[in-house]
């Protein structure tokens, strides 16, 4: 046994890796952290979200778009719209692409405003449309491969019967070749 300096035993190849190690820790411990919203990117990438997850992601990015919209064409088109209510209205019937145009953004300002509240609009009825779809889709895959499962398995049990019946008769035929050469 190789006895150290300290006394402790250790060989120097033991000190070196011990080093190494210490090393490396440094080296992850001063590595920059991502954060939380890289965090999050990260899983999603990972696990793709659920109907349900995506489903409320949109409803909330819309309703976030309507209060923002609201504020900001009250603040940008003021002369137009007389309160923070009556912009969020605007948002609101825009946002779902109903526009009754009983008021509509007079400055270029606004119809900016506008156009993103449209844009979000469109976008969330093309994706909720998208979710339900794959809804759809994903039942009917379920369905059909439970349908075609039936199909293998009744197939199979066919198939087996009609094995089994040539087994029958082989052995009949083995048994009548015995009693001929006997």
């Amino acid at each position: 046994m190789n006895e150290t300096p300290s006394g402790r035993g250790d060989d120097p190849t033991t000190n070196t890796r011990r080093k190494h190690i210490a090393a490396v820790g440094r080296k992850v411990r001063e590595a920059p952290r991502p954060n939380p919203i890289e965090r999050r990117m990260s899983k999603f990438l990972r696990e793709p979200p659920s109907i349900r997850m995506a489903a409320s992601v949109i409803v909330i990015a819309t309703a976030v778009v309507v209060v923002g919209g609201g504020v900001l064409i009250r603040v940008l088109d003021h002369s137009e719209y007389s309160n923070i209510w009556v912009g969020m209205w605007w948002a609101l019937q825009t946002v779902t692409t109903v526009g009754y145009g009983d008021v509509t953004p007079r400055h270029a300002s606004g119809r900016l405003v506008g156009v993103i509240v449209m844009l979000e609009g469109i976008s969330f009825l093309a994706i909720i449309t998208a979710a339900i779809t794959s809804s759809f889709v994903a039942r009917a895959e379920r369905e059909h491969a439970l349908a075609e499962d039936v199909e293998d398995a009744a197939l199979e049990a066919r198939l087996n019967t009609r094995f089994d019946d040539l087994t029958v008769r082989f052995d009949r035929l083995e048994s009548m070749l015995r009693e001929e050469e006997t």
